[in-house]
């Protein structure tokens, strides 16, 4: 039997370990679509930013506005007819992302809010990441969004896109994210958003559609290793790659534009049963 590596927190070590029991050992050259940066022990939020530049040896970008989780729509590698589809509101967001305020609504489900409320007691809280709030459904709240671009030192292409959301209030952080454009095997374009942990990641990949009112609609509903879903990877003691392919948990993600308003309602499932929905009000600030 493999082993998560010692020397980190005994959660950490417990959630790895339980991937490396349930999960797969895969090859990374052969799986390029799934990987991404991982976390270190010592926590995520700013700090992942920070060492990720210096670990791969990028700059940051100190650029504050008309940075997108995207650089151009066609990235998502959607065929011409839905592209078309795509309402220009939304277009821009996902281009312009820097430049948008957001206002946060969280409905749980309350069968799941007590599991939601452990994941912040043992997680959340002290590695800086996936911090949901737990507070009554009625209340938004603001947050911080940031794009941050890591780019190399010498041609100034963009390498790496952060999305790091924070609440304006408090400054705490609630994601912080890699988003990169992805292939998978079977060739179908997707969007592959890296929340790192402790020596792994929590991946979710989202295929893209548009709807017929200009919305687009992101989805994870795979059911196998190389299909949209939700994945966790880890290293373990001596190096191996592990994945954990979570089938049961769904991720559908819909942005659309009603009179210059844009709208974006993300809903979590767990075994067919809605876990939380998340509602965001995102406004244009430049």
């Amino acid at each position: 039997m493999e082993f998560a590596p010692l020397k980190q927190n005994v959660q950490d070590w417990i959630t790895q370990q339980w991937v490396i029991l349930f999960g797969k050992k895969i090859n990374a050259a052969e799986n390029k679509w799934l990987l991404g940066p991982f976390g270190e022990t010592n926590g995520i939020g700013l700090k992942f930013i920070q060492q990720l530049a210096k670990k791969e040896n990028l700059l940051l970008d100190d650029k504050q506005v008309d940075k997108g989780l995207f650089q151009s729509i066609s990235q998502l590698n959607l065929p011409e007819n839905q592209r078309n589809k795509l309402s220009k509101d939304v277009i821009d967001f996902y281009e312009n992302t820097s430049n948008y305020d957001f206002d946060l609504g969280v409905k749980w489900n309350p069968i799941f809010k007590v599991f939601g409320r452990l994941l912040k007691i043992l997680f959340s809280n002290r590695i800086q990441q996936l911090n949901i709030p737990m507070g009554a459904d009625k209340n938004s709240e603001a947050l911080q969004s940031q794009i941050i671009h890591l780019i190399d030192k010498q041609t100034k292409e963009v390498k790496r896109t952060i999305w790091l959301r924070t609440f304006k209030k408090s400054g705490q952080v609630v994601y912080s994210g890699v988003y990169e454009p992805c292939t998978l095997p079977n060739g179908t374009g997707c969007i592959k958003a890296i929340f790192p942990l402790p020596n792994g990641s929590a991946t979710v990949i989202l295929n893209p559609t548009a709807g017929e009112n200009g919305e687009l609609i992101l989805n994870s509903s795979g059911k196998k290793i190389g299909d949209s879903g939700f994945y966790f990877l880890l290293h373990d003691a001596k190096g191996n790659l592990w994945t954990k392919f979570i089938k049961s948990f769904k991720d559908k993600l819909v942005v659309s534009s009603e009179n210059g308003q844009i709208t974006a309602i993300q809903t979590l499932t767990l075994w067919n049963l809605r876990v939380l929905e998340f509602t965001y009000n995102i406004k244009k600030s430049i």
